[in-house]
């Protein structure tokens, strides 16, 4: 007997298809909504293969009113992952896509008295801003970002906010949020949206701020992807893993199965409800480190090139504490050479037609979005 019908927004994306592989496993009837679009599907307007048989297919975009309530019919449980990434100065388009996209799925459960039980929607990590350090001068401070001036000169590290001397990074908490570019703002304000509409209307609602997700199925098309995919496709063309900054900054990655097991968890527990949760791999890597974990995993001897370039509104080192979601009864349970594995596994399966890592950083370097320090 089926648990409910549960949408997935983006349900043909990274997360949420492996996410609905979860759902269904765990009982659930389960439709997606989707509109396909590049950069991470192909243009074509075909459902990638990896998407189960078994989910109901609806083709949608979550800016449409009209599409939401027709994905909305008969719903029980809402994961809210559909969201625009990427690194470009088209800003308008991330609050089109994910505010707005957000604000919809409320109005329509709302105006439509809908009986959703619970509504689970992705954040990021990156919400933290600069996030949290330690001073030896001051203790616990938050660092308001990095000075622009300061990345020119390729001077990297944040600097304490109160006597301007060295700090270090400590793991980041779910109390604290400071975006600092246009995809974390707009992440931040569906976090916003889904607490307190959700307190106001009834509606049970969990944001969840991930981590690096990797794993299968992650989009080598996509720009915002990240250090797996682009790492991947140079090494694998015999070129040095481009590495950004010197380095040394410091991430946290979690595996996409865990992921989906993060999201059902939530679903099924009450004192979720109106709680905003990290959901990382428990302990940092300097990008350096993940170089290497990628080479090893492909079997690659090239050394990695170090640009001293960096992205705009990028923060110097993000890792979580995932310790209240621990506390649910979650843990990570794959490490990042497991990941990078299943990574390669899969996109070595894959239509590589271009130089899509190549083609990345060129567009990144045109748009401004990259920069050069000196």
């Amino acid at each position: 007997m089926s648990k409910g019908l549960a949408l997935i927004t983006g349900g043909a994306g990274f997360i949420g298809s492996h996410t609905a592989t979860e759902l269904l496993l765990a009982g659930y009837a389960v439709r997606v909504l989707d509109n396909l679009s590049t950069p991470v599907h192909d243009g074509t307007g075909k459902w990638p293969e990896w998407l189960s048989r078994d989910v109901e297919r609806m083709s949608g975009d979550v800016r449409h009113r009209e599409d939401w309530r027709k994905a909305l019919r008969g719903v029980d449980v809402v994961f809210h992952l559909a969201a625009y990434q990427d690194l470009l100065p088209n800003f308008s388009q991330f609050f089109h896509v994910n505010s707005v996209g957000t604000a919809l799925l409320y109005e329509v459960i709302v105006a439509e008295k809908l009986p959703v039980r619970k509504v689970v929607v992705a954040s990021s990590q990156f919400v933290y801003g600069e996030g949290r350090y330690k001073c030896a001068k001051d203790g616990e401070v938050f660092p308001d970002g990095r000075d622009p001036q300061r990345l020119a000169k390729g001077l990297w590290d944040p600097i304490c906010p109160k006597c301007g001397g060295a700090i270090t990074p400590l793991p980041l908490l779910e109390t604290h949020a400071n975006p600092k570019n246009q995809y974390s703002i707009a992440k931040y304000s569906q976090e916003l949206m889904a607490i307190a509409l959700g307190k106001n209307y009834g509606i049970p609602s969990v944001a969840m701020r991930y981590s690096i997700v990797q794993g299968p199925h992650q989009s080598f098309r996509n720009a915002y992807s990240g250090a797996l995919r682009i790492f991947t496709l140079q090494l694998m063309k015999g070129r040095a893993a481009t590495v950004f900054e010197d380095g040394t900054q410091l991430r946290d990655y979690v595996n996409v199965s865990d992921v989906a097991r993060a999201n059902l968890l939530v679903l099924d527990k009450d004192e979720a409800n109106f709680q905003v949760f990290n959901v990382g791999g428990g302990r940092g890597y300097t990008v350096l480190e993940f170089a290497q974990i990628v080479a090893d995993a492909l079997g690659a001897r090239v050394q990695p090139d170090v640009t001293g370039e960096y992205r705009v509104g990028d923060t110097r080192h993000s890792v979580s504490d995932i310790s209240k979601l621990q506390k649910l009864g979650w843990q990570p349970t794959k490490t990042p050479l497991e990941s990078v594995r299943e990574y390669v596994e899969w996109i070595r399966q894959q239509k590589l037609d271009r130089d899509y890592a190549a083609e990345a950083l060129a567009r990144l370097r045109k748009m401004g979005a990259l920069r050069k320090a000196s």
